[in-house]
C-alpha cells in the first residue's frame, strides 16, 4: 500500500466515471450513504442532491460529510475524504455545476441536458471542502 502524494488523489478521483460514496449523519445520529456523480474544483468535491432528500436533510443541518472513491479492480485503491460542506441553491450555480457533472459521466454531449434537468428550484449545489484526505493505491500489491 502507497499513500497517493499531493494531486494524485485528486486525478484518481477525477478519473473516468467513478462514482463517490457519500456518507452523512441523520438527525437521530444514525449513519447515511448514497452514491453520488460528482466533480472537482481544485481540491473541493462538487455534487447536486435535491433538498428533501435523506443526504440534502443531513447536510444542511448537519454541514459534515465523508466521501470514499474507490477503484474496485486489483491492486485497488481508494481516497476518502472528510469534510465540511456549503450548500447553494443559486440557480446558476446549480445548472453550471449539474451540467459539469452530467458531462463527467454521461458524455459532453449530454452535458446541458442534465444541467436543465438538475439545475431547477429544489436542487442544491453542495461543495465538500476537505477537512482530511485518506488515499492509498496498490493496495493489493
Amino acid at each position: 500500500m502507497v499513500a497517493m502524494g499531493a494531486g494524485e488523489w485528486q486525478a484518481f478521483a477525477a478519473a473516468g466515471t467513478r462514482t463517490g460514496k457519500l456518507a452523512t449523519v441523520r438527525a437521530d445520529g444514525r449513519p447515511h450513504l448514497a452514491p453520488i456523480w460528482f466533480v472537482l474544483d481544485g481540491d473541493d468535491i462538487l455534487f447536486n442532491t435535491g433538498a428533501e432528500t435523506v443526504k440534502g436533510r443531513n447536510l444542511r443541518r448537519d454541514g459534515r460529510a465523508s466521501l470514499c472513491v474507490d477503484d474496485e479492480t486489483p491492486p485497488y485503491s481508494f481516497v476518502i475524504v472528510n469534510g465540511t460542506v456549503t450548500v447553494s441553491e443559486d440557480l446558476a450555480e446549480v445548472r453550471r455545476w449539474a451540467a459539469a457533472i452530467g458531462g463527467r459521466y454521461m458524455g459532453a454531449d449530454r452535458a446541458e441536458e442534465f444541467g436543465r434537468r438538475n439545475g431547477v428550484p429544489g436542487e442544491l449545489l453542495v461543495r465538500l471542502t476537505p477537512t482530511s484526505v485518506l488515499a492509498e493505491r496498490a493496495v493489493a500489491d
